[in-house]
């Protein structure tokens, strides 16, 4: 059974699922987590055994955004399931937790933003390119990735440090944001920084998708290019957009609730799919399937993992020999 607590003017409640409701909801993200997972370690597996990838600033921080889902996926997929399992779990093992995938998701859509520079930089700036775009750059761009995604929430955990007692990080909690970092301020400050980050990145995909259409337009020989790179900004927008439904979900979570009172669990856990897992699935589409030169080897890479544990025929006996 799942208990969850839900805040509504002020007043804790607590509902749970049937225990087949439970098993039926895990048995859905266990196997969504397990072909997301798969289909993740093909596409490692083709960017680290082909060196022609290495070189390509495009696909490393592709790889780069694969890696950090796969990390993201798995912390929320295994909060999830552990409150269905234990409910509780101890407060420090949950600020991990919370802090990662906190981290994780902040990435994918800064992340996305590098990646639509770039693709802007190939078509409107093709002298400059492989100048400016250089594999240690690209590096760079990760690590500033990470420093301006962790450095903000970061301080949540300090600023518990400083203001619960010692006892707390030994005690076990309903592993949510709100029920680790609990000051108001706190919320506050999440609020000014989502309004950021989104902003900015917004921007960045807005203005990069406009200039790489009006560079399609004018362009004749590398009109081609041109539009697929248009149409991968445009991806990427939808998945920002994605993306961005986790920052709104716990407003629009509230609406539901007052419109459908007793449908919390089901609102939840259609708003963790939608939100948390389907945006997951086009980074896939978008260069396993889009890109013909990382479809090229990701098609072999699937190949060979298929042939290794594929069971050889046991050859006939050989009658003379007999």
């Amino acid at each position: 059974l799942k208990f969850m607590t839900i805040n509504t003017s002020g007043r804790p409640v607590l509902v749970r699922d049937t225990f087949a409701t439970a098993f039926v909801k895990n048995l859905i993200v266990v196997l969504v987590w397990l072909t997301l997972t798969y289909i993740n370690s093909i596409l490692i597996a083709t960017f680290f055994r082909h060196q022609i990838f290495y070189e390509d600033p495009r696909y490393i921080l592709f790889i780069h955004m694969v890696i950090n889902d796969g990390i993201q996926l798995t912390v929320t997929i295994t909060l999830l399931i552990l409150s269905y399992i234990i409910y509780k779990i101890n407060v420090s093992f949950c600020c991990f937790f919370i802090l990662v995938a906190v981290f994780t998701t902040r990435n994918t859509p800064v992340n996305l933003a590098a990646m639509a520079i770039e693709r802007y930089l190939s078509i409107c700036k093709p002298l400059h390119y492989t100048q400016l775009c250089t594999v240690r750059r690209t590096y760079t761009v990760i690590g500033m990735i990470w420093f301006i995604c962790v450095a903000p929430d970061i301080t949540d955990l300090f600023v518990t440090l400083a203001t619960e007692p010692l006892s707390f990080f030994h005690e076990s909690v309903f592993c949510i944001r709100q029920n680790v970092f609990k000051d108001p301020i706190l919320a506050q400050k999440r609020k000014a920084f989502d309004i950021i980050y989104f902003s900015c990145v917004f921007l960045t995909l807005v203005v990069t998708y406009l200039k790489v259409m009006f560079a399609a337009r004018g362009l004749s020989s590398a009109n081609t290019s041109a539009k697929k790179a248009r149409n991968t900004i445009l991806l990427h927008g939808v998945q920002l957009a994605m993306c961005l439904l986790s920052y709104i979900s716990p407003s629009v979570e509230i609406v539901l609730l007052i419109m459908f009172p007793g449908r919390i669990l089901e609102i939840r856990y259609a708003n963790y799919l939608l939100v948390y897992i389907l945006p997951r699935f086009l980074s896939p589409i978008i260069y396993g399937a889009r890109d013909k030169k990382f479809r090229k080897y990701f098609k072999k890479t699937l190949l060979r993992c298929r042939c290794k544990y594929t069971v050889k025929p046991v050859a006939p006996l050989n009658k003379e020999r007999l």
